[in-house]
């Protein structure tokens, strides 16, 4: 399961608009060129050098758009810890969350979920499914979300800003035993309107049976 952050679509107007308008502009320089050697034959469209000078343009406004895309594209990550607050009764519990190591906010556009319960061959189907979808998968091995697991519905539309963690779930001692890993894919859009995507492995140094609460160091 690759779980690096990557970058799924581009944002229309502002990336794919200004290639295209950036290709009519080489295509007028070629043109140019072509009728400056060749003026009886061909109508005159633009001179060489005002084609060079929308070459130009468009070819900055394309590294621009790239240098400002990059400035506010957000850094998805998780981390997961044990604590004796989220599970009832007091009970230790394996918490995660997800958070946006970037400047810039950005907007959550959609949220899937892969559950692999122990005993479960070794799969990437790709196969990507809903909350409601996870939870009941995990109920079927006995468990009770809110007793012994829950995931947190994350809705489009959610925005992850720098100074907010947002919570993902958590899973008891008594969940863990029965779930080997759960995965969630994590889209968002940032401010020019880009598509990032990171796949959160909550399970990854996951304390499958906790003596104590984690210190919280943040």
């Amino acid at each position: 399961m690759d779980t690096d952050q990557r970058v799924v679509r581009r944002s229309t107007p502002y990336s794919r608009a200004l290639i295209a308008v950036a290709a009519v502009a080489f295509g007028l320089l070629i043109y140019a060129v072509i009728w400056s050697n060749q003026q009886d034959e061909l109508p005159q469209l633009l001179d060489v050098q005002s084609a060079t000078t929308a070459v130009l343009g468009t070819t900055g406004a394309i590294l621009a758009r790239g240098q400002y895309a990059r400035a506010v594209r957000p850094s998805i990550g998780w981390f997961g810890r044990v604590t004796a607050d989220a599970a009832p009764a007091g009970r230790l519990a394996w918490i995660c969350y997800a958070v946006n190591g970037a400047q810039d906010s950005c907007t959550v556009s959609d949220v899937g979920y892969q559950v692999v319960l122990t005993g479960d061959p070794v799969s990437d189907s790709g196969r990507w499914t809903s909350t409601e979808y996870a939870t009941s998968a995990m109920e079927g091995r006995g468990l009770t979300s809110g007793s012994h697991f829950h995931l947190n519905l994350i809705s489009p539309g959610q925005p992850i800003t720098a100074d907010r963690r947002l919570y993902v779930g958590w899973f008891t001692e008594a969940a863990m035993a029965e779930v080997r890993d759960v995965y969630v894919r994590l889209r968002v859009v940032d401010r020019v309107g880009d598509t990032h995507e990171r796949v959160l492995e909550l399970m990854r140094g996951a304390e499958r049976q906790p003596a104590h609460p984690n210190i919280h160091l943040s």
